[in-house]
């Protein structure tokens, strides 16, 4: 008699993440490599979404559970009860917190529960927006002249205790640095209980709203005056308060919102894979980047030509190369048939530009030309002196492109092959959300860096009438003339172009542009 194997419920496992203040970059490399393992993740207000590209699995879950004081949210124990629910159906939960989880982010309570409940879990900790903040906003919490101690206290605490455990008194009359999170709702009450304990009305503060963001400000004052300018300001949560003679080095070391791009929010529409160069080197310049990708690359919907072009390769004089993607896909191909770059031993290589030659060089080839010019004028100018006529040349290329190569290079008298390596297709995603920003003119610059960037931009918000009232507000920056060409038969005119066809030159131009 045979007996059926017993079913084994699997459990999953929590992860407590901390999320950092809020530039994306200051995740820690532990919560990336937890980011790309889970399978469901649970974040709330003050955690970047833009974190959430780290979050990798096919079937990956994302639930918001909301701003805390405004709108809807999910209560602590609704939070606690999801996350060992998800975790009894086998999956492994992240719970993605602002700052570090147990800093004031009541992880320490989830992480009571979870434990109660029997389920493994690891806390990851986050960098603190007492600490971030300032040092975003040129404020050192420590300093060997001005203060050798910090306190971290909360402005915000449980409404259930019958009194306040902020040893006010103490923290009057200490000469070190005081920081302050969830005070700005209570920041009346903090300031007089400070004064009413003798702390001087000349004592510094500083308030920093959106600490280590694009969108930081801050407000410099003194116990006496600081309520008043924050409510001129209009500095609403989520904000830090400083207190202490530290704030006074914030004119000399305020580095971050000197940056030239500070307070610009710019839309990338190119393909999610290529979009992080552009995303980093804006970065630099202290803009904060949307991606909202408008193409897709994906296989050709045929591959004999591109395959009967790789099986006789030896047959070919020239190989040009028209964009990275024209590069990467190809060699994908090659050694998908078996093949490497021995095979290629004979042919003259020919890219289009830097980048794309830096692609090839990844591969481990070097280009025999890349001409000055980097768009296909600038190819045919550098092959015709050395003549075609009789010459096989082999463009690997997208699908649908300009003909003005295979064209000029017929008409040299070589003969040309033309497969296709990928096709680009409009993402299936929605960009409601980006409508939203662009209609709110959060973006202060949107980015085109190809024809079909732009056709498929256009197509994907609505048409040409509906866009052009989404950028009104929004400058429109061009990677090149023919980018350039394709936005004005929309109707769009772009205000900023790259003098060179490359990512570098674009966010040059931009930077240019705004210190102008």
């Amino acid at each position: 008699m045979s007996v059926m194997p017993s079913i084994v419920h699997r459990t999953g496992r929590v992860y407590l993440v901390g999320a950092g203040p809020g530039d994306p970059k200051l995740l820690t490399l532990r919560g990336k490599e937890c980011l790309e393992e889970a399978d469901v993740v649970i974040y709330d207000y003050l955690a970047n979404p833009a974190l959430l590209r780290h979050a990798t699995k096919t079937a990956i879950e994302l639930i918001y559970v909301g701003r805390r004081g405004r709108g809807h949210y999910l209560d602590q124990d609704e939070i606690n009860a999801l996350l060992v629910a998800k975790t009894k159906e086998g999956k492994t939960v992240l719970r993605l917190k602002g700052g570090d989880p147990f800093i004031f982010g009541r992880g320490g309570e989830e992480a009571e529960f979870v434990a109660n409940a029997g389920i493994p879990f690891e806390v990851v900790p986050g960098i603190s927006s007492a600490l971030a903040c300032p040092a975003y906003a040129g404020i050192p919490i420590t300093h060997r002249s001005l203060a050798s101690s910090v306190t971290i206290v909360t402005g915000h605490e449980d409404p259930a205790k019958s009194t306040s455990f902020v040893p006010w008194k103490s923290l009057a009359q200490k000469k070190e640095t005081l920081v302050v999170l969830m005070g700005m709702r209570n920041l009346s009450s903090i300031v007089r209980s400070l004064l009413d304990e003798g702390k001087p009305p000349t004592t510094p503060v500083a308030l920093i709203r959106w600490g280590t963001r694009s969108v930081q400000r801050t407000v410099i004052g003194t116990l006496q005056d600081i309520v008043k300018l924050s409510i001129t300001a209009r500095i609403d949560p989520p904000a830090i308060v400083v207190i202490g003679d530290v704030v006074m080095l914030r004119e000399k070391l305020n580095w971050y919102e000197q940056r030239p791009l500070f307070g610009k929010k710019i839309m990338l529409t190119r393909a999610l894979p290529q979009a992080q160069e552009c995303s980093d080197l804006l970065y630099r310049y202290g803009a904060e980047t949307v991606e909202c990708p408008t193409i897709e690359m994906i296989p050709p919907s045929d591959t004999t030509e591109l395959h009967h072009a790789i099986d006789n390769i030896d047959r070919y004089d020239w190989a040009v190369f028209t964009s990275v993607n024209g590069v990467t896909y190809f060699m994908r191909h090659l050694y998908d048939r078996n093949q490497d770059l021995r095979v290629l031993h004979n042919l003259r290589i020919c890219c289009i530009g830097p980048r794309t030659a830096q692609e090839l060089r990844a591969h481990g080839l070097i280009p025999d030309i890349v001409p000055e010019l980097f768009q296909a004028e600038g190819v045919i100018d550098a092959l015709t002196p050395l003549g075609l006529n009789g010459k096989r040349v082999l463009i690997p290329r997208a699908e649908v492109a300009r003909e003005i190569l295979p064209d000029t290079f017929r008409a040299l008298g070589a003969e040309v092959t033309v497969p296709a390596v990928y096709r680009t297709v409009q993402p299936k995603h929605d960009v409601v959300w980006a409508m939203e920003m662009l209609r709110r003119h959060e973006i202060s610059v949107i980015t085109f860096t190809s024809s079909s960037t732009v056709r498929n931009f256009v197509d994907l918000f609505g048409g040409r009438g509906h866009v052009d009232e989404l950028l009104s507000q929004t400058r429109i920056a061009s990677i090149g003339p023919i980018t350039s060409g394709t936005l004005n038969d929309f109707g769009l005119m772009p205000v900023i172009t790259a003098k060179e066809n490359t990512i570098p030159a674009l966010v040059a131009a931009i930077v240019d542009y705004f210190q102008s």
